[in-house]
């Protein structure tokens, strides 16, 4: 008989089906084969967060349909390459095997992770986003606030009256782009909304692919801010993260360039917003460059460009091309001393 080695196995060795989701840099579903993958150290985690794999695994009975599902929240430590430290796998299947007898069941799934030290609780503004993406996976209704927030983001309620707004209701809204009108709300609401209403939008709209009518809603909101006598950087920063996953690069690339441009992305959450959130623009060989220019730049100093670019380079995604662009003989005297400090830090020296 074949040992059950991952957490995938022994979950589906009880009859039970798992979907997995990143919680970490954004939520968004991680494909079966490669989770798997990723137990069995054959791969890095796709979407690290500060050395470790933060991730939910949704369980299902598919004999009781009728039952919501149940969700663990879990975390795994990364070793030097992004793969998953053994050790802790191996740990947290000895605490599941205790838990629940060695075999899983449905009645004691629930209290499996109690009191273990892989689970962990999701910030209450990420679990409204998963669980607004979940419930529509599931065609299930939203949440009780959606109502309200599709009422305030029409113009309804007065643009004010966004303190009243619950979160959960404005993650529903975003992850529903293609019900109930919500495209056209949301792009039509963007020019008027104040920032905080915007950039809650903005945080929700992250984990979504979205339609060019927002993104050049989001594009030009970002414009007409640069435009100031005095930018406020809570809005340009809340663009970076809901122009992530937006269907047209063109739109967001060339949003990104006018503001890499700018003398106000030395600053260093609208540089952790593009690293953290919208790290897929960091393909385009130029904008990868003026980014790295302008991190090396940075108000917060060398301890921050040392912390970015740390993150980049253990990130999957980023890790050649940052690579790449530490060797271009064509960067400025300043990038290429503070990427020498990097590396004397590295080296401890």
């Amino acid at each position: 008989m074949k040992s059950i080695s991952t957490l995938t196995e022994f979950i589906e060795s009880g009859g039970l089906s798992v979907d997995i989701a990143d919680m970490g840099r954004r939520i968004g579903a991680i494909p079966r084969e490669t989770f798997i993958q990723f137990e069995q150290t054959e791969t890095a985690y796709p979407f690290p967060l500060q050395q470790k794999a933060w991730f939910a695994l949704t369980l299902a009975d598919p004999k009781q349909r009728q039952i919501d599902p149940m969700i663990w929240f879990i975390h795994f430590p990364l070793d030097e390459q992004g793969k998953l430290a053994l050790a802790a796998r191996d740990e947290m299947m000895q605490f599941l095997m205790e838990s629940l007898g060695g075999k899983p069941n449905t009645d004691g799934m629930q209290g499996a992770l109690e009191n273990n030290p892989y689970a962990f609780q999701p910030k209450q503004e990420r679990l409204a986003v998963f669980h607004a993406r979940l419930t529509t996976a599931l065609n299930q209704p939203a949440s009780r606030f959606y109502g309200h927030a599709r009422a305030y983001y029409e113009g309804e309620l007065g643009w004010e009256q966004w303190s009243f707004i619950g979160y959960q209701g404005i993650a529903d809204l975003a992850a529903r782009l293609n019900q109930d009108g919500n495209t056209r709300r949301i792009a039509k609401s963007i020019p008027s909304l104040p920032p905080s209403p915007l950039e809650a939008l903005c945080h929700c709209l992250e984990s979504e692919i979205i339609p060019d009518s927002i993104a050049k809603a989001l594009a030009q909101r970002a414009v007409s801010a640069l435009r100031q006598e005095a930018p406020n950087p809570q809005i340009l920063t809340a663009v970076v993260r809901g122009l992530s996953q937006a269907r047209s690069r063109g739109i967001r690339n060339g949003l990104f360039q006018q503001l890499l441009d700018h003398p106000l992305s030395q600053r260093s959450d609208i540089l952790a917003a593009i690293a953290g959130r919208a790290w897929e623009v960091l393909e385009d060989a130029p904008l990868r460059q003026r980014f790295l220019e302008r991190l090396a730049e940075n108000e917060a100093g060398q301890d921050f460009f040392n912390g970015v670019l740390s993150d980049l380079l253990y990130l999957p995604a980023t890790r050649v091309a940052m690579q790449r662009s530490l060797r271009d003989p064509n960067r400025s005297s300043h990038l290429s001393h503070t990427i020498g400090n990097f590396f004397a830090h590295v080296r401890g020296g």
